[in-house]
């Protein structure tokens, strides 16, 4: 925005229509707080945007245009709020009128909502004023956090702790789960929102946190298998299937059907007022985020709102994995602070994904130098990505050494293994299943790098693995050299997966 202010003080007018539609809610939020009269306060926004225009050669520095707005706003607005006072003007009554709720034939349940959105409007009003206005531009005004960050003078993490407390004495005083989604419901049509989240368990705790809306969860394995730019191209989808079929046992029948399945609902993305993307910072997550917007850019949404909740840390968690970690009060903190995605989101998620899925490794390599800060996390995870390619020193990926280094520990039943290995490679959001294949084949190619004892057989999709349990690991010979810097893995001894993204790397191709 500020360089159309730029424009503006430099008398281009066209510049102005821009700043009006981005600000003006948030002026009007700031009158209505003070006057709490809608007439009113849209007299002193168009006021203030007047005094503003005509003032504005008197600003000096373009990034504080929002903070000197509001300020004429408050200063017009308590003018407008004497001469009210002094001539005794009736304030008008701000809760809304039956015309603004839809139209039922339950006359009773149109009643009980009216009376719900009046017990909002007052319990809204006697919040503090620091908490109100957050809740007024986030809420009524539909302003990011990072928007009213900014306009109110203020940090990101401010504004979201206000949000949170708001929220809690709005469910306090109105005895609702989800005050979010009691506001969504009364306001916003009635329309119910769509939540997309990486995986069962935490879909489940959402339910259980109370967070209203529809939730589909999303089930692929994008670090796994190969990967095409185009994933809903027919061969490119059967041959993905193919793969996951032999390596990891998931029918190729139950894949296509639930692709086709997910696919269909996320289709139906305009029947929602807002999508909620739920991710994390790792691997696992980003590539499935960069897939899911590069999907909807592409596809009809009408008025439907992109929103982004993406983390890689929680209060309190040393090690985050992910968001099944969380307690079901933990996770509905989180619930109202999603950002919305925008073009810069969508722009970046399809380089993302045009990168991953490219057989070229220069491409891969090109990505890391791109501007990535659209998507704050992408980046760490692209690195994390190409970390699974042989390293030039020893041969090794960073599976194979986190698995090698976690046996030569003592860590031998498959379990531990599992547990110290994905500590150590939180930013790939390694699978127990995906991480038992990779112990499987650096046990059985032709140069192992593990030895295997005990009975039991590895794991597959769907299917109980008897007694795997009771196999043991420890590293080869040739593994123990490998850690000692005494000797590299050679080609066949399994050193990276046989899919690293769009890259197959059939020959000895080394990260970069």
């Amino acid at each position: 925005m500020e360089e159309w202010v730029k424009k503006a003080k430099a008398g281009e007018r066209e510049a102005w229509t821009p700043l009006v539609r981005q600000y003006e809610g948030m002026a009007f939020a700031v009158a209505y707080e003070r006057l709490r009269d809608v007439q009113l306060a849209e007299d002193v926004v168009q006021e203030a945007f007047v005094e503003a225009y005509a003032g504005l050669h008197r600003l000096e520095q373009e990034a504080a245009f929002a903070g000197w707005l509001k300020t004429i706003v408050r200063r017009r607005a308590g003018r407008r709020w004497r001469r009210a006072s002094s001539s005794e003007l009736p304030v008008a009554d701000h809760s809304p009128s039956p015309q603004q709720v839809e139209e039922s034939t339950d006359a009773a349940s149109a009643a009980e909502r009216r009376e719900l959105k009046r017990q909002i409007h007052s319990s809204v009003d006697a919040l503090p004023e620091k908490l109100r206005l957050p809740v007024r531009l986030f809420y009524l005004e539909g302003y990011s956090v990072r928007e009213s960050a900014a306009f109110l003078g203020v940090s990101e993490s401010a504004i979201k702790k206000r949000l949170f407390d708001a929220r809690y004495r709005l469910r306090q005083a109105l005895h609702v789960s989800d005050f979010s989604a009691a506001f969504r419901d009364l306001y916003e049509g009635g329309r119910s929102m769509l939540h997309i989240v990486n995986g069962d368990h935490t879909a489940k705790l959402m339910q259980e946190a109370g967070i209203e809306g529809e939730v589909l969860v999303w089930r692929e394995l994008y670090p796994f298998g190969p990967v095409f730019p185009d994933m809903e191209e027919a061969s490119a989808r059967f041959a993905r299937a193919e793969v996951l079929e032999r390596e990891l046992g998931i029918p190729r029948s139950v894949y296509l059907e639930g692709c086709t399945e997910q696919e269909r609902r996320l289709r139906e993305l305009e029947r929602y007022e807002e999508v909620v993307l739920w991710f994390e910072h790792d691997l696992f997550d980003q590539t499935m985020l960069a897939q899911l917007l590069r999907k909807m850019s592409r596809m009809k949404r009408g008025q439907t709102r992109i929103s982004l909740l993406c983390i890689g840390e929680f209060p309190g968690i040393e090690r985050f994995h992910g968001l099944g970690q969380l307690h079901p009060e933990q996770l509905k903190t989180l619930s109202g602070t999603w950002q919305p995605v925008g073009d810069e989101q969508f722009a970046l998620a399809e380089l993302f994904w045009a990168a991953y899925t490219s057989p070229d490794l220069a491409e891969h390599v090109r990505f890391l130098e791109a501007d990535s800060s659209a998507l704050p996390l992408a980046r760490a995870a692209f690195e994390a990505h190409l970390s699974r390619l042989p390293s030039a020193e020893d041969g090794l990926g960073s599976i194979q050494r986190a698995a090698l280094e976690a046996a030569a520990s003592g860590a031998a039943e498959p379990a531990e293994l599992f547990r110290l290995a994905s500590d150590k490679l939180i930013a790939l959001g390694l699978g127990d299943l995906e991480f038992f294949r990779h112990l499987e084949r650096m046990a059985e190619s032709p140069s192992p790098l593990l030895t295997v004892s005990g009975e039991g057989v590895f794991p597959k999709f769907g299917k109980f693995a008897p007694n795997f349990g009771n196999r043991r690991f420890a590293p080869s010979e040739l593994g123990r050299r490998i850690l000692a810097g005494e000797a590299a893995a050679p080609a066949d001894a399994a050193a990276s997966p046989e899919w690293v993204g769009g890259l197959h790397p059939e020959g000895r191709l080394l990260r970069p």
